[in-house]
């Protein structure tokens, strides 16, 4: 009997290696080699001399199949979606743990009256699910709760339910009986999610995945796995605040630009359709160290409240701490201010913070957090009812960004009468010209900033 032959392959990157390392070689991750045992390929399989040849279609002969995309309650989740759920797709959806993945995916599903749903759990027993379930409140009879995390016993059950739409929470719990590994490694999770996706392109039926992510923020398990999927959604937020972003990594049927807002209740999760001023405290008159800002996501743009402190350093090397913000863009902004003004932020302790706990990537926010630094170092308040829109380069000058126009007013909107642009842009302004002020450089900025 010839003994079973075991390879070591990485759980980060699925990287094979025939001994076990410390550290992988190909993407540098400790202690994430484990021993698997190498299926063999069955030598009685045809060669590719005696297989019969397939018969391509030209493009143009192709017909092309109308479909329509299934609505899942929330308008949120259909915009970040491109529309809908469409027929035969793989969705994966990933997120920390807390956030709110499964309660999203199963407050969709319970409100989606009269289409059948068959919701697969391999972390919860039914009990569980159901006291969730009553918590958010039942309105779809035909949700079909099932427990189990063999994927051939899964989709034997799928084909006999014949469900509209399945759930499996989660894709890291399912195993196959034909593979020796544990769940949740490599071969698990790729040959789980080949399965099921051969599923739902012959029958149409969309499923959707609920998968863990690893402590770099990525989704747990191959990379692989994402290029199988359709749709891998990223839903964002922090346990300490009430509010949640839904983001597309990829979309084969849509847009990746846009987002999903939703606040999270003691009922489960509500959609916010008009952000605006969601992220904006309350009166911030007479504080220092506080500056408004507008971020573009996709097709919405809304406004953000940036924090910054400027205290006399404890240490003698002075501290650089943002949250929310890249903090190597922070302290390149921090060096603009240092070169081209002249203040001595070496002296000061400077901490960055974005309200609501939003993470943001918007170079448009430059000027604000400029703003908000300014402010604290000399503690002194911005004028009231300001906001600030712009990209800051290495030389200080204030440079043009993007949808400027749809920035300008939704900062309008929401009653801000100063409103701080590049000059480049200021003729692109159809309306409320009476209302921006034009920058040049950070120091044109500095001596309009306070007046």
């Amino acid at each position: 009997m010839s003994k079973d032959k075991t390879v070591f392959v990485c759980q980060n990157c699925g990287y094979v290696s025939p001994k076990w390392a410390g550290k992988c070689s190909n993407c540098n991750s400790w202690n994430s080699f484990i021993e698997e045992v190498l299926v063999k390929e069955d030598k009685t399989k045809k060669n590719t001399s005696s297989v019969n040849p397939g018969n391509p279609v030209a493009i143009h002969d192709i017909v092309q199949n109308v479909f329509f995309r299934m609505k899942m309650h929330y308008s949120e989740l259909d915009r970040v979606l491109g529309g809908g759920l469409v027929p035969g797709s793989l969705v994966l959806l990933g997120g920390e743990p807390g956030i709110g993945k499964s309660t999203l995916v199963l407050q969709s599903v319970l409100n989606l009256a009269g289409t059948k749903i068959l919701y697969i759990s391999g972390e919860e027993s039914e009990t569980q699910i159901k006291l969730r379930a009553e918590r958010i409140g039942i309105n779809n009879p035909d949700c079909f709760i099932y427990t189990e995390t063999n994927i051939e016993k899964i989709l034997a059950t799928i084909k006999s339910l014949c469900p509209d739409i399945v759930v499996i929470d989660s894709i890291q719990t399912v195993a196959s009986a034909d593979l020796s590994s544990s769940p949740g490694t490599v071969s698990q999770i790729r040959e789980c999610a080949r399965q099921l996706q051969e599923y739902a392109k012959e029958s149409a039926t969309p499923i959707i995945l609920i998968g863990h992510i690893n402590k770099d923020g990525d989704i747990a398990g191959p990379m692989s796995l994402e290029h199988i999927v359709d749709v891998v959604l990223q839903f964002e937020g922090d346990n300490n605040h009430f509010y949640r972003l839904l983001r597309p990594k990829k979309n084969r049927f849509g847009s990746t630009y846009e987002i999903g807002v939703f606040e999270m209740a003691g009922n489960g999760l509500k959609e916010i359709t008009d952000p605006g001023n969601i992220l904006i405290s309350g009166d911030n008159t007479g504080l220092s160290g506080v500056a408004f800002g507008t971020i573009a996501e996709g097709s919405r743009t809304f406004l953000i409240e940036i924090q910054s402190l400027a205290a006399n350093a404890v240490f003698s090397t002075p501290q650089r701490n943002a949250t929310g913000f890249d903090t190597r863009r922070f302290q390149m902004l921090l060096a603009v201010i240092e070169k081209r003004l002249g203040l001595k932020l070496i002296q000061k302790d400077i901490f960055l913070n974005i309200a609501g706990g939003l993470k943001i990537s918007d170079p448009a926010a430059d000027l604000a957090v400029i703003s908000a630094v300014i402010s604290s170092y000399f503690d002194k308040p911005v004028k009231e009812n300001s906001c600030f829109i712009g990209e800051v380069g290495l030389s200080g000058q204030i440079r043009p960004v993007s949808f400027i126009e749809k920035r300008v007013g939704e900062a309008i909107r929401l009653g801000f009468d100063k409103i701080y642009i590049s000059s480049s842009q200021k003729s692109e302004i159809k309306n409320g010209n009476s209302k921006l002020t034009a920058v040049t450089d950070i120091k044109d900025f500095a001596t309009k900033l306070f007046k």
